[in-house]
Protein backbone atom coordinates (compact mmCIF):
# COMPACT_ATOMS: atom_id res chain seq x y z
CA UNK A 1 0.00 0.00 0.00
CA UNK A 2 1.18 3.06 -0.32
CA UNK A 3 2.78 5.54 2.07
CA UNK A 4 1.35 8.87 0.44
CA UNK A 5 -1.85 8.38 -1.73
CA UNK A 6 -5.31 9.67 -2.67
CA UNK A 7 -8.34 8.00 -1.63
CA UNK A 8 -10.76 9.85 -3.26
CA UNK A 9 -10.43 12.65 -6.17
CA UNK A 10 -13.84 15.12 -6.95
CA UNK A 11 -13.60 17.71 -9.81
CA UNK A 12 -16.53 19.98 -10.43
CA UNK A 13 -16.46 22.17 -13.99
CA UNK A 14 -12.82 20.93 -14.76
CA UNK A 15 -11.99 20.58 -18.50
CA UNK A 16 -14.48 18.21 -20.02
CA UNK A 17 -15.65 17.34 -16.84
CA UNK A 18 -18.57 19.07 -15.17
CA UNK A 19 -18.58 16.62 -12.32
CA UNK A 20 -16.44 13.62 -11.61
CA UNK A 21 -15.60 11.64 -8.50
CA UNK A 22 -13.11 8.42 -8.25
CA UNK A 23 -12.87 6.19 -5.03
CA UNK A 24 -9.58 5.29 -5.30
CA UNK A 25 -7.68 2.23 -2.79
CA UNK A 26 -3.84 3.27 -2.75
CA UNK A 27 -2.98 1.16 -5.98
CA UNK A 28 -1.91 2.40 -9.06
CA UNK A 29 -4.59 3.49 -11.40
CA UNK A 30 -5.35 2.57 -15.41
CA UNK A 31 -7.31 5.23 -16.73
CA UNK A 32 -8.75 4.12 -20.21
CA UNK A 33 -10.39 5.29 -23.73
CA UNK A 34 -10.80 7.06 -26.44
CA UNK A 35 -8.95 9.70 -27.46
CA UNK A 36 -10.70 13.01 -26.40
CA UNK A 37 -12.48 11.46 -23.84
CA UNK A 38 -10.84 13.57 -21.01
CA UNK A 39 -8.64 11.04 -19.76
CA UNK A 40 -5.89 13.67 -19.38
CA UNK A 41 -7.74 16.01 -17.81
CA UNK A 42 -8.44 13.74 -14.95
CA UNK A 43 -4.21 13.69 -14.55
CA UNK A 44 -4.31 17.62 -15.31
CA UNK A 45 -6.75 17.84 -11.86
CA UNK A 46 -4.28 15.86 -10.13
CA UNK A 47 -1.26 17.95 -11.15
CA UNK A 48 -2.87 21.02 -9.63
CA UNK A 49 -2.77 19.27 -6.01
CA UNK A 50 0.62 20.34 -5.83
CA UNK A 51 2.60 23.59 -6.67
CA UNK A 52 2.46 25.35 -9.61
CA UNK A 53 0.39 25.93 -12.87
CA UNK A 54 0.29 21.48 -13.52
CA UNK A 55 1.41 19.48 -15.97
CA UNK A 56 -0.30 21.94 -19.03
CA UNK A 57 0.89 24.94 -17.55
CA UNK A 58 -2.20 26.73 -18.26
CA UNK A 59 -4.14 29.76 -17.16
CA UNK A 60 -6.52 28.85 -14.64
CA UNK A 61 -9.50 30.22 -16.88
CA UNK A 62 -8.58 27.77 -19.66
CA UNK A 63 -9.44 25.17 -17.28
CA UNK A 64 -12.66 26.23 -16.49
CA UNK A 65 -15.39 23.90 -18.32
CA UNK A 66 -16.92 25.68 -21.53
CA UNK A 67 -19.88 27.18 -22.32
CA UNK A 68 -20.31 27.90 -18.24
CA UNK A 69 -17.18 29.52 -17.25
CA UNK A 70 -18.27 29.28 -13.83
CA UNK A 71 -14.93 28.88 -12.23
CA UNK A 72 -13.21 25.10 -11.15
CA UNK A 73 -12.58 23.10 -8.39
CA UNK A 74 -10.04 19.79 -7.77
CA UNK A 75 -10.69 18.28 -4.04
CA UNK A 76 -9.44 15.29 -2.56
CA UNK A 77 -8.57 12.89 0.22
CA UNK A 78 -4.75 12.19 0.61
CA UNK A 79 -3.28 9.82 2.60
CA UNK A 80 0.01 10.36 3.84
CA UNK A 81 1.66 7.63 6.48
CA UNK A 82 -1.51 6.51 7.32
CA UNK A 83 -3.08 10.06 8.32
CA UNK A 84 -5.62 11.46 6.13
CA UNK A 85 -5.84 14.95 4.70
CA UNK A 86 -8.46 17.02 2.84
CA UNK A 87 -7.40 18.83 0.14
CA UNK A 88 -9.00 21.85 -2.32
CA UNK A 89 -7.75 23.56 -4.96
CA UNK A 90 -9.97 26.02 -6.85
CA UNK A 91 -10.29 29.29 -8.51
CA UNK A 92 -13.33 31.48 -9.49
CA UNK A 93 -13.46 33.45 -13.40
CA UNK A 94 -10.37 36.11 -13.41
CA UNK A 95 -9.10 34.79 -10.32
CA UNK A 96 -5.94 33.27 -9.04
CA UNK A 97 -6.23 29.38 -7.57
CA UNK A 98 -6.89 29.22 -3.74
CA UNK A 99 -5.57 25.99 -1.87
CA UNK A 100 -6.97 25.28 1.61
CA UNK A 101 -6.11 22.03 3.61
CA UNK A 102 -8.20 20.65 6.04
CA UNK A 103 -10.44 24.03 5.65
CA UNK A 104 -8.25 26.61 6.04
CA UNK A 105 -6.53 28.29 3.48
CA UNK A 106 -2.80 27.81 2.95
CA UNK A 107 0.10 28.48 0.62
CA UNK A 108 1.31 26.54 -2.38
CA UNK A 109 4.01 25.62 -0.64
CA UNK A 110 2.41 24.12 2.52
CA UNK A 111 0.86 21.87 -0.36
CA UNK A 112 4.23 20.74 -1.79
CA UNK A 113 5.27 19.88 1.57
CA UNK A 114 2.29 17.56 1.68
CA UNK A 115 2.20 15.81 -1.86
CA UNK A 116 4.52 15.76 -3.76
CA UNK A 117 3.59 14.79 -8.06
CA UNK A 118 5.49 14.32 -10.59
CA UNK A 119 4.46 13.50 -14.25
CA UNK A 120 5.52 12.49 -17.98
CA UNK A 121 3.54 13.70 -20.42
CA UNK A 122 3.86 13.38 -24.25
CA UNK A 123 4.89 16.75 -24.89
CA UNK A 124 8.14 16.14 -22.85
CA UNK A 125 9.04 13.57 -25.05
CA UNK A 126 11.16 15.82 -27.60
CA UNK A 127 12.46 17.51 -24.23
CA UNK A 128 15.88 16.87 -25.10
CA UNK A 129 15.58 18.23 -28.63
CA UNK A 130 13.62 21.12 -28.22
CA UNK A 131 14.95 24.85 -26.14
CA UNK A 132 16.42 24.46 -22.73
CA UNK A 133 13.84 26.34 -20.96
CA UNK A 134 11.75 23.07 -21.15
CA UNK A 135 14.85 21.64 -19.67
CA UNK A 136 14.73 24.53 -17.01
CA UNK A 137 11.10 23.54 -16.08
CA UNK A 138 11.97 20.20 -15.72
CA UNK A 139 15.03 20.10 -13.86
CA UNK A 140 12.94 23.01 -11.46
CA UNK A 141 9.70 20.39 -11.29
CA UNK A 142 12.05 17.51 -9.98
CA UNK A 143 13.59 20.19 -7.15
CA UNK A 144 10.38 21.16 -6.06
CA UNK A 145 9.59 17.62 -5.14
CA UNK A 146 12.59 17.87 -2.57
CA UNK A 147 12.44 21.52 -1.54
CA UNK A 148 9.30 23.08 -2.04
CA UNK A 149 10.40 26.34 -0.84
CA UNK A 150 12.09 26.52 -4.53
CA UNK A 151 9.16 27.41 -6.31
CA UNK A 152 8.75 30.80 -3.27
CA UNK A 153 12.79 31.33 -4.63
CA UNK A 154 11.93 31.00 -8.35
CA UNK A 155 8.84 33.41 -7.81
CA UNK A 156 11.04 35.86 -5.65
CA UNK A 157 13.66 35.62 -8.67
CA UNK A 158 11.15 36.13 -11.83
CA UNK A 159 9.49 39.41 -10.43
CA UNK A 160 12.93 40.85 -9.38
CA UNK A 161 14.18 40.42 -13.09
CA UNK A 162 10.78 41.69 -14.66
CA UNK A 163 11.67 44.91 -12.66
CA UNK A 164 14.89 44.85 -13.53
CA UNK A 165 14.27 44.36 -17.40
CA UNK A 166 11.94 46.79 -17.64
CA UNK A 167 14.66 49.35 -16.68
CA UNK A 168 16.63 47.56 -19.20
CA UNK A 169 14.23 48.82 -21.22
CA UNK A 170 13.47 52.19 -20.53
CA UNK A 171 16.99 52.74 -20.41
CA UNK A 172 17.53 53.64 -16.66
CA UNK A 173 21.23 54.21 -15.90
CA UNK A 174 21.82 55.32 -12.61
CA UNK A 175 22.97 52.31 -10.14
CA UNK A 176 20.95 52.72 -7.22
CA UNK A 177 18.08 52.17 -9.33
CA UNK A 178 19.48 48.60 -9.99
CA UNK A 179 21.11 47.38 -6.80
CA UNK A 180 18.70 46.60 -4.83
CA UNK A 181 16.50 45.10 -7.50
CA UNK A 182 20.24 43.19 -8.50
CA UNK A 183 20.56 42.36 -4.80
CA UNK A 184 16.77 40.54 -4.77
CA UNK A 185 17.84 38.65 -7.51
CA UNK A 186 21.30 37.65 -5.98
CA UNK A 187 19.80 36.47 -3.08
CA UNK A 188 16.79 34.02 -4.53
CA UNK A 189 18.62 32.93 -7.47
CA UNK A 190 21.75 31.63 -5.16
CA UNK A 191 19.12 29.56 -3.65
CA UNK A 192 17.41 28.44 -6.79
CA UNK A 193 20.94 27.39 -7.78
CA UNK A 194 21.72 25.64 -4.83
CA UNK A 195 18.65 23.55 -4.55
CA UNK A 196 19.09 22.52 -8.16
CA UNK A 197 22.76 21.36 -7.31
CA UNK A 198 21.60 19.42 -4.20
CA UNK A 199 18.34 17.91 -6.08
CA UNK A 200 21.15 16.90 -9.28
CA UNK A 201 23.20 15.09 -7.19
CA UNK A 202 20.71 12.87 -5.00
CA UNK A 203 19.32 11.65 -7.99
CA UNK A 204 22.98 10.84 -9.08
CA UNK A 205 22.91 8.62 -6.05
CA UNK A 206 19.29 7.34 -6.10
CA UNK A 207 20.11 6.09 -9.87
CA UNK A 208 23.58 4.66 -8.52
CA UNK A 209 23.44 0.51 -8.33
CA UNK A 210 20.07 0.78 -9.45
CA UNK A 211 18.33 -2.69 -10.30
CA UNK A 212 16.17 -1.26 -13.19
CA UNK A 213 15.15 -1.79 -16.80
CA UNK A 214 16.00 1.50 -17.94
CA UNK A 215 19.63 3.61 -18.54
CA UNK A 216 21.16 5.34 -16.04
CA UNK A 217 20.93 9.58 -17.11
CA UNK A 218 24.17 11.64 -16.33
CA UNK A 219 23.22 15.21 -15.26
CA UNK A 220 24.91 18.41 -15.13
CA UNK A 221 24.11 21.98 -15.63
CA UNK A 222 25.40 24.01 -18.60
CA UNK A 223 25.98 27.97 -18.83
CA UNK A 224 24.67 29.74 -21.19
CA UNK A 225 26.86 30.74 -24.41
CA UNK A 226 27.92 33.76 -22.95
CA UNK A 227 29.87 31.01 -20.92
CA UNK A 228 29.57 33.66 -17.46
CA UNK A 229 27.55 31.17 -15.03
CA UNK A 230 27.96 32.96 -12.00
CA UNK A 231 27.01 31.02 -8.53
CA UNK A 232 26.87 32.61 -5.28
CA UNK A 233 25.28 35.51 -3.85
CA UNK A 234 27.82 37.92 -4.31
CA UNK A 235 28.96 36.61 -7.92
CA UNK A 236 25.82 37.32 -8.96
CA UNK A 237 25.93 40.75 -8.16
CA UNK A 238 28.98 41.42 -9.47
CA UNK A 239 27.22 39.60 -12.61
CA UNK A 240 24.79 41.89 -13.11
CA UNK A 241 26.29 44.75 -12.32
CA UNK A 242 29.63 44.55 -14.74
CA UNK A 243 27.17 43.46 -17.64
CA UNK A 244 24.58 46.13 -17.05
CA UNK A 245 25.92 47.99 -20.57
CA UNK A 246 25.72 44.63 -22.22
CA UNK A 247 22.24 43.67 -20.66
CA UNK A 248 20.82 47.76 -21.73
CA UNK A 249 22.11 47.30 -25.33
CA UNK A 250 19.68 43.77 -25.05
CA UNK A 251 16.91 44.91 -23.47
CA UNK A 252 17.08 41.93 -21.00
CA UNK A 253 18.99 40.44 -18.38
CA UNK A 254 21.30 38.09 -19.85
CA UNK A 255 23.46 35.98 -17.41
CA UNK A 256 21.55 34.37 -14.21
CA UNK A 257 19.84 30.94 -13.22
CA UNK A 258 17.22 31.55 -15.90
CA UNK A 259 19.41 30.94 -18.43
CA UNK A 260 21.13 28.30 -17.64
CA UNK A 261 20.44 24.46 -19.17
CA UNK A 262 20.34 20.83 -18.49
CA UNK A 263 22.36 18.92 -20.05
CA UNK A 264 21.63 14.60 -20.29
CA UNK A 265 23.72 11.89 -21.09
CA UNK A 266 23.07 8.12 -21.36
CA UNK A 267 25.72 7.05 -19.16
CA UNK A 268 26.49 2.95 -20.05
CA UNK A 269 26.72 4.67 -23.51
CA UNK A 270 28.48 8.05 -23.42
CA UNK A 271 25.90 9.51 -25.47
CA UNK A 272 24.45 12.86 -25.16
CA UNK A 273 20.73 12.28 -24.61
CA UNK A 274 19.66 14.87 -27.81
CA UNK A 275 22.32 12.74 -29.57
CA UNK A 276 20.14 9.50 -29.05
CA UNK A 277 17.52 7.51 -30.56
CA UNK A 278 13.69 8.34 -29.56
CA UNK A 279 13.39 5.17 -27.94
CA UNK A 280 16.06 5.99 -26.00
CA UNK A 281 15.48 9.68 -24.98
CA UNK A 282 12.13 8.27 -23.63
CA UNK A 283 14.10 5.64 -21.59
CA UNK A 284 15.99 8.02 -19.98
CA UNK A 285 13.43 10.53 -19.31
CA UNK A 286 11.66 7.80 -17.29
CA UNK A 287 14.63 6.42 -15.63
CA UNK A 288 14.62 10.20 -14.02
CA UNK A 289 11.06 9.73 -12.86
CA UNK A 290 11.86 6.53 -11.16
CA UNK A 291 14.75 7.63 -9.49
CA UNK A 292 12.84 10.78 -8.22
CA UNK A 293 10.57 8.44 -6.74
CA UNK A 294 13.63 6.47 -5.26
CA UNK A 295 15.10 9.50 -3.94
CA UNK A 296 11.69 10.80 -2.65
CA UNK A 297 11.02 7.56 -0.96
CA UNK A 298 13.97 7.67 0.74
CA UNK A 299 14.27 11.21 2.14
CA UNK A 300 10.80 11.63 2.97
CA UNK A 301 9.31 8.15 3.55
CA UNK A 302 7.01 8.29 0.54
CA UNK A 303 7.42 7.95 -2.81
CA UNK A 304 5.68 10.65 -5.11
CA UNK A 305 2.62 10.15 -6.87
CA UNK A 306 2.99 9.64 -10.72
CA UNK A 307 1.45 10.86 -13.51
CA UNK A 308 2.14 8.86 -16.41
CA UNK A 309 0.21 9.83 -19.49
CA UNK A 310 0.19 7.94 -22.73
CA UNK A 311 2.97 6.04 -21.63
CA UNK A 312 2.62 2.68 -22.16
CA UNK A 313 2.03 3.25 -26.34
CA UNK A 314 5.56 4.36 -26.44
CA UNK A 315 7.11 0.71 -25.02
CA UNK A 316 7.66 -2.68 -26.30
CA UNK A 317 6.01 -5.52 -24.12
CA UNK A 318 8.94 -5.84 -22.09
CA UNK A 319 9.78 -2.12 -21.00
CA UNK A 320 5.98 -2.10 -20.07
CA UNK A 321 6.36 -4.67 -17.89
CA UNK A 322 9.57 -3.55 -16.68
CA UNK A 323 7.87 -0.26 -15.74
CA UNK A 324 5.10 -1.44 -14.08
CA UNK A 325 7.01 -3.75 -12.11
CA UNK A 326 9.55 -0.94 -10.83
CA UNK A 327 6.29 1.53 -9.66
CA UNK A 328 5.11 -1.25 -7.85
CA UNK A 329 8.16 -2.20 -6.32
CA UNK A 330 8.47 1.54 -5.56
CA UNK A 331 5.10 1.53 -4.10
CA UNK A 332 4.04 4.40 -5.63
CA UNK A 333 0.16 5.40 -7.01
CA UNK A 334 0.92 5.96 -10.36
CA UNK A 335 -2.18 7.18 -12.74
CA UNK A 336 -1.46 6.08 -16.56
CA UNK A 337 -3.39 6.62 -19.12
CA UNK A 338 -3.89 5.15 -22.36
CA UNK A 339 -6.01 3.97 -25.17
CA UNK A 340 -6.33 0.47 -24.54
CA UNK A 341 -6.78 -1.77 -21.09
CA UNK A 342 -4.78 -4.08 -22.90
CA UNK A 343 -1.97 -2.03 -22.20
CA UNK A 344 -1.48 -2.58 -18.98
CA UNK A 345 -2.19 -6.27 -18.52
CA UNK A 346 1.27 -6.80 -17.18
CA UNK A 347 0.11 -5.09 -13.97
CA UNK A 348 -2.89 -7.46 -13.68
CA UNK A 349 -4.94 -6.95 -9.94
CA UNK A 350 -2.53 -4.61 -8.77
CA UNK A 351 -3.97 -1.95 -10.51
CA UNK A 352 -7.28 0.00 -10.55
CA UNK A 353 -9.02 0.16 -13.90
CA UNK A 354 -11.34 3.47 -14.83
CA UNK A 355 -12.91 3.43 -18.15
CA UNK A 356 -13.46 7.11 -19.67
CA UNK A 357 -16.04 6.80 -22.40
CA UNK A 358 -16.19 9.37 -24.89
CA UNK A 359 -19.45 11.23 -23.36
CA UNK A 360 -17.07 11.25 -20.24
CA UNK A 361 -19.13 9.10 -18.15
CA UNK A 362 -16.07 7.02 -15.85
CA UNK A 363 -16.93 3.72 -14.79
CA UNK A 364 -14.72 1.77 -12.41
CA UNK A 365 -13.66 -1.82 -13.10
CA UNK A 366 -11.72 -2.52 -9.73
Amino acid sequence: MAGLSLRSLTVSHFRSHKAACLELDGRPVVIYGANGAGKTNLLEAVSLLSPGRGMRRAASDDIARRPERLGWKVSAVLDRLGQQYEIETRAAPGAARQVRIDGKAATQSALGRLVQVVWLIPAMDRLWIEGAEGRRRFLDRLVLSFEPGHGDAALSYEKSMRERNRMLKDQVRDPHWYNAVEDQMARAGALMIASRARVLERLRLAQQGAQTAFPAAGLCIEAPEEGNDPQGVDELRSAWMEGRSRDLAAGRTLVGPHRIDLAATYEAKGVEARHCSTGEQKALLISLILANGRALAQDRGTPPVLLLDEVAAHLDAERRTALYDEICALGAQAFMTGTEDSLFAALGPRAGRIHVSENGGLSSLG
